[in-house]
């Protein structure tokens, strides 16, 4: 990320500088990973991220502990499910060191659970689907209708802006000033941008990290010192902090900022990839455009079929807790496990023909929204968003297709898949 005042840091520069570091090598990763699991086995001994370039959530410790990693479905889930075996408290000095180590990420056992207790309600379907008639306004009425006259577009710049406008609404910022969300979205995606194996933007990205945890922080105080003095409850992610118990105790600003800011980085970002990663398979799997279009019923099994196929994130590591065993590979204390969930996702054993998408295939769980007491915090918001994007887009852009002008859209990058463009075009 180039040098520039953090105040002045757009959106756009950010989630770029994002993928830029997550792109990695150009090695296909769906590719590596087939052949690992057809030619070298269940385990691999050694660190098979690193061939990809991208950065972990071990941070700067990662290479620096024998490392595992594993491909097949029952592996991932018997390692995502078992979080006192598999910990993630290494987080804390990798990713979480800029959040001050409380970023649930990195938290284990009771405490993970006391503080998963805490935020995942705002986030469940029955609070969450209050908010629909809202979403849908906020869509159609500030996005789409007034795209609607141009007849092109690219698409991703609605799929980058309009995550964001909902999910912090959610969370209880105030809703009269949008162009907030875009620059506390930018300063989320910089402590992301922190996390550089890059020797060359290690500390251009680290000072650009650091300034941007302060400001977050600066800004989410303010909001939540307004709402404790104004004594006024709303069922949002911030009102019901204010109002929570904490290990038998109310929580104080500081320990409520820190949440909120944890969450950040993920509050909109993620939903734009994934939302590009289903509308690039929309458009580029023959008959499936216009069989959705014409049978809406069909929307959530196309999200789901994707998050299946071509998830957002690729891969997740945990720590061995203890010594222990995967098919009969001993992993020693202290090592890091990398389970390859675009490897576990198209496991032929689990899912039939795995390697090919396919909507109409009886849905299994897979892991692109993760799985266990780490499971995504905000997946069901992320579905509802994207679920409300193609329906509006559907109805306010007819005659939707793919703008023969431009290359046909492709999923790239070896972490945070996605798509950086999708141009489009209707009547």
């Amino acid at each position: 990320m180039k040098t520039e005042s953090i105040e002045d840091l757009q959106l756009e520069t950010a989630y770029k500088a994002v993928s830029d570091t997550y792109r990695g090598t150009g090695i296909d990763i769906q590719k590596a990973c087939k052949k690992q699991r057809e030619e070298g086995g269940p385990v691999y001994k050694g660190d098979f991220v690193a061939q990809f370039g991208v950065p972990t959530n071990a941070g700067l410790q990662q290479g620096t502990r024998p490392t595992f990693t594993i491909f097949d479905y029952k592996d991932v889930m018997a390692v995502m499910r078992d979080s006192k075996t598999y910990t993630s408290g290494f987080i804390a000095e990798g990713l979480g060191a800029f959040f001050d180590g409380l970023i649930i990420l990195a938290m284990d056992g009771d405490q993970h659970r006391q503080v998963r207790s805490l935020l995942q309600p705002a986030f469940m379907p029955e609070a969450v689907n209050k908010w629909r008639p809202e979403i849908e306004a906020v869509m159609r009425r500030d996005f789409l209708e007034p795209l609607a006259p141009k007849k092109k577009a690219d698409i991703m710049e609605f799929g980058l802006f309009f995550p964001i406008r909902v999910m912090y609404a959610l969370m209880g910022f105030p809703t009269d000033d949008p162009e907030k969300y875009k620059k506390y979205a930018a300063w989320a995606l910089a402590m992301v941008g922190g996390n550089q194996i890059d020797p060359t933007k290690i500390e251009e990205a680290r000072r650009q990290a650091g300034i941007a945890v302060k400001s977050l922080y600066d800004s989410i105080l303010e909001v939540v010192q307004e709402r404790r003095a104004s004594n006024e409850y709303k069922d949002d992610l911030i009102g019901r902090l204010i109002v929570a118990e904490f290990e038998g105790r109310t929580l104080d600003d500081h320990e409520i900022v820190t949440f909120v800011r944890s969450l950040l980085p993920a509050a909109g970002e993620t939903t734009t990839r994934t939302l590009s990663c289903v509308l690039t398979m929309l458009f580029n799997t023959p008959g499936l455009l216009d069989r959705v279009r014409d049978d809406r019923t069909l929307i959530p099994k196309l999200i789901d079929e994707t998050v299946r196929y071509e998830p957002m994130g690729t891969f997740r590591t945990r720590e061995a807790a203890s010594d222990t065993e995967i098919q009969g590979v001993k992993i020693p204390k202290g090592s890091f496990v990398q389970s390859m969930i675009v490897s576990a996702n198209r496991d032929d054993t689990v899912f039939e023909n795995g390697h090919e998408f396919d909507i109409d295939r009886k849905m299994k769980p897979s892991f692109g929204f993760g799985f266990g007491p780490h499971m995504c915090i905000g997946q069901f918001v992320a579905k509802l968003e994207m679920n409300c994007a193609l329906n509006a887009m559907f109805d306010l852009l007819p005659n939707l297709r793919l703008d023969p002008d431009y290359p046909a859209p492709a999923i790239e990058g070896a972490q945070l898949r996605g798509c950086s463009s999708i141009h489009l075009m209707w009547d």
